[in-house]
């Protein structure tokens, strides 16, 4: 598959009403890798249709993602009422980047500090990356990993953020 053909067949499943898990493992394990010194910014976050924690992210007013350096990064920046941007604590602190084997490739994996989590991305673009969530299934865990599943993302490099972002 081409760097072209990874886009667009990334564009078709974002424009599908439902994606099945096989179509999204299929599209990722095809990308290429990069690394976690390639990816530091900001990024805009989106889910696929379907996904099991598209509506919860929904409801938490979900934005993206920063990678400040590899030992600072904040995974989950939501808006608050005032229409500000924040770092959400709800998987109890921040995170760190880190080159990690997943699926038979190392690439750049995101590392929760309060959590058995892991955010595992591949190359889409040199502005998209597709990500896959996966943890160990304990108590306050999405409900894809509750289920033993995986939850599907992307996320799109933004130079600013849209609004102001508090510490």
């Amino acid at each position: 598959m081409t760097k072209y053909d990874h886009k667009e067949q990334f564009e078709f499943l974002k424009s599908k009403p439902q994606n099945t898990e096989e179509e999204l493992i299929q599209l990722f394990d095809q990308l290429p890798t990069v690394s976690a010194h390639q990816i530091l910014h900001r990024w805009k976050g989106g889910t696929f249709s379907g996904e099991w924690d598209s509506e919860e992210l929904k409801q938490i007013g979900w934005y993206g993602k920063w990678f400040k350096s590899l030992l600072d990064a904040v995974p989950i920046i939501c808006y608050n009422d005032k229409g500000q941007l924040f770092s959400n604590q709800l998987m109890q602190g921040e995170a760190t980047m880190w080159d990690i084997s997943f699926r038979g490739k190392v690439s750049a994996t995101m590392v929760y500090d309060g959590k058995p989590f892991f955010d595992h991305f591949r190359k889409i673009d040199d502005n998209t990356l597709m990500g896959i969530m996966s943890g160990k299934p304990i108590e306050g865990a999405p409900e894809s990993i509750m289920q033993g599943k995986y939850s599907f993302f992307y996320l799109e490099k933004v130079d600013q953020f849209p609004t102001h972002y508090i510490s």
